[in-house]
């Protein structure tokens, strides 16, 4: 049987670069994963979840995929490769075809729940965004089969029949040789295709419903499995390789009966679970935001307090306890008054803790020894003539210190007052302008 128009099928499917060999299934499968980590991706930052996460998740969920996909067809076909005349080392041989859906499905869950485990997310909102991803790659990767002239279906006369070689096509039970049913058959149904199709139609759909219905909590990855188990159903129906079959049905078959009915019974469950989704969502940064932007405020306003009270203490000449620590240069302005303060009185020193020491002398003058005239007025006008003024004995020093002084100073400044309060009350009284505010 040779129909006119068909589909013919690739003459090989493997090609060499040097001693590297290139596999057609293998990129199928390879386009496949980057397909669903693409969709799986945008799907995933539209729930509000945080970029790079389906990456992170794939690399446990695709190697468990593999392996459970490739188990899942050695312990169905087990015949294959532990039978009479079976190799149990073809059961390695992946890049020549033969991975279940069921075991990439259920191992790969596995390794997805390790890697949403690792993230800290939940793994039924992971598959909700995955799950048309997860049908799209199964469309790319059933091109995988067309290359490799496997998993066709019965005999079919028509323009869309696939055309298989005749060392690809159906062989006898038990032995090498061609089956002789088909020894004159060429073309069959391209169940690949019908499949691949059908993923295409199950993608578009789960996209459909979830945006119509808003379905979370793993109700958008219940319904891909419901809708590919359908479609899986009666393409199983056609294939014509070897399977085994239980009460007359494939044993595909009775795995997709199952499968679905678990699926449709979470859909019925789950249909009015509601509220938000663990999707580690980078939500928390402005939050985190605010207090930082309150903070300077707030520390700006104290120092500004601080500084006006200070201010109207030494406006009105009332020391006001601890006035703010003064800037670098300030600092150094007491210890040029020092020298005049010590000057002008011996019992400034004991409570200062401060030695008095003349300009130019090179070690202290006991406390108590009296202090010539001549002394005290070669000493006197030095600090006095930088501040532009002339000091009398017994006055207060340049008011300018007071100003700027820490506390420490504006409580020596008092004790001078107390001891020589004669001298400084006269001052005041008799009127004589006072410098800087004073």
């Amino acid at each position: 049987m040779h129909p006119v128009a068909y589909i013919p099928s690739p003459s090989q499917g493997v090609w060499h670069l040097g001693p590297v060999p290139l596999r057609a299934y293998a990129i199928m499968i390879i386009l496949g994963i980057v397909a669903a980590v693409w969709l799986g991706e945008r799907r995933w930052a539209a729930k509000g979840g945080t970029p790079g996460v389906i990456i992170d998740v794939a690399v446990w969920a695709v190697p468990f995929g593999l392996v459970g996909g490739r188990l899942y067809h050695v312990v169905t076909d087990y015949q294959r490769y532990f039978g009479e005349n079976g190799d149990p080392i073809r059961a390695l041989e992946i890049w020549k075809g033969g991975l279940g859906i069921w075991g990439a499905v259920a191992l790969g869950a596995v390794g997805a729940v390790i890697g949403c485990r690792r993230r800290g997310i939940s793994v039924l909102a992971l598959g909700d965004a995955v799950a048309p991803g997860i049908a799209l790659a199964q469309a790319i990767g059933r091109w995988g089969n067309y290359w490799n002239q496997e998993l066709y279906g019965r005999p079919l006369d028509t323009f869309w029949a696939l055309k298989i070689d005749e060392n690809h096509r159906p062989m006898l039970d038990g032995g090498p040789g061609l089956d002789p049913k088909y020894a004159d058959v060429a073309t069959y149904h391209p169940t690949f295709l019908y499949e691949s199709l059908w993923c295409v139609g199950v993608a578009i759909l789960v996209i459909w419903a979830d945006r119509r219905y808003k379905l979370t909590h793993g109700r958008a990855f219940a319904l891909y499995v419901a809708a590919y188990t359908v479609g899986r159903g009666w393409i199983e129906a056609l294939r014509i390789d070897d399977a085994h079959h239980v009460l007359g049905l494939r044993l595909n078959d009775w795995t997709s009966i199952v499968v679905f009915v678990g699926a449709v019974a979470y859909l019925y469950l789950a249909r009015g679970r509601t509220g938000p989704e663990n999707v580690g969502a980078p939500a928390d940064a402005p939050s985190a935001a605010v207090p930082a932007a309150v903070e300077p405020e707030a520390k700006t306003e104290a120092p500004d307090d601080t500084a006006a009270v200070a201010a109207a203490d030494h406006t009105d000449g009332e020391p006001a306890g601890e006035p703010p620590v003064p800037d670098e240069p300030a600092q150094d302005e007491p210890a040029q008054d020092e020298p005049a303060q010590d000057a002008v009185t011996e019992a400034e020193a004991p409570e200062t803790g401060e030695p008095a020491v003349a300009a130019g002398e090179p070690e202290a003058r006991p406390a108590g020894e009296p202090e010539s005239a001549p002394e005290a007025a070669e000493e006197a006008p030095a600090p006095e003539a930088e501040a532009g003024g002339v000091a009398e004995p017994g006055s207060e020093t340049d008011p300018e210190p007071e100003v700027e002084t820490p506390g420490a100073e504006a409580a020596d400044s008092a004790g001078e007052n107390e001891v020589d309060g004669a001298a400084g009350h006269d001052q005041v009284e008799k009127g004589e302008p006072v410098k800087d505010g004073k």
